[in-house]
Formats: C-alpha cells, structure tokens, sequence
C-alpha cells in the first residue's frame, strides 16, 4: 500500500518515555533525535528535562545526534545544552542526512533508531534509510502553518496504520 511507506516501525507518546535499557539491550546503540515538538515546544531551548535525557542516554552508552531541518543557531545551542553532536539542515525526508549522522556515530542502520513527531519528514526519512523509528505525540499543539496543514495528512495515514495493526 501507497501509505505503508510513511508507518513508524513503533509509536511512544513521548520520546522521554521511550524503553532505552531494553533498546540497548536489544543492540541499538545511536539514536537520531529531531528536536522541535519532540524533545521540546517549537523553538523552545533544551530544558532541564532534554538534558536528564541525554545525559541518562550517554551513561547507558548510547551514541546521539540531533537531526534537523531548522539552521545552525537554532540548532546548535541546543545540542551543545544536551551534549549531543547535530546535524542542521538536514534535508529530511531525504536519507542522505540520516547516513551523515550514522557515520557521525559510527553506527549502521541495523543498530540506530530515530525518535521524532513528524510522518512526511522524520519518519519517511529515518524508512528511507533503513532505520528503526519512532513516532512520539507533538508536545506542544501551537504549530507553523504548514505543519498544521501536514499534521491533517498524518491523521488520515495513521487512521489507515492502526487500522492494519488490528
């Protein structure tokens, strides 16, 4: 089926409550993070929280990368709060960004994840590149307009998804 393409391999409500000792358990060792309304609210800087995250992700072992679209100064600062290595304008949904990042972590598909909100972007591009994915609920519910018109598709795709997990 044409929609297929854009299924999250698994869903989370948040990317906070993810099962990562059982992921590095598993063999996982580098997760690729998109960072608004996943991590944090449109825009917003790393909280307290993103931080415990990272820093919790970095003592079981993992490998991290921030993935964005946005451009370096919204991406950066972030990263540098959390520790984490990035990668800005990222091309999402192309794979081309996800490979740049495995080869900044030194990890291959079969052993990276990606954790994002987005269908048409992070998730579709994460597939492309072979990677487990992660869809978690959008944090915050202000939006840009074309993520808003975007999040109309999402729906119809995810009401056809959990339709086939019946």
């Amino acid at each position: 089926m044409l929609l297929e393409r854009f299924y999250p391999d698994r869903e989370e409500d948040s990317a906070y409550g993810l099962p990562y000792e059982e992921l590095y358990k598993e063999g996982y060792r580098g997760i690729l993070f998109d960072i608004d309304n996943t991590l944090v609210p449109h825009g917003a800087p790393a909280t307290r929280k993103a931080i415990a995250l990272f820093r919790k992700l970095h003592a079981i072992g993992f490998k991290t990368v921030i993935i964005s679209n946005n451009k370096e100064t919204r991406v950066k600062p972030f990263a540098d709060a959390v520790s984490s290595r990035y990668l800005f304008k990222a091309g999402k949904p192309g794979k081309k960004g996800y490979e740049k990042a495995m080869k900044i972590m030194k990890t291959v598909p079969e052993n990276t994840m990606f954790v994002g909100d987005q269908l048409f972007t992070d998730v579709w591009g994460a597939k492309k590149a072979g990677i487990l994915t992660y869809l978690t609920k959008p944090i915050h519910p202000k939006e840009e307009i074309q993520i808003i018109l975007k999040r109309l598709l999402e729906k119809i795709v995810l009401f056809f998804y959990h339709r086939s997990k019946r």
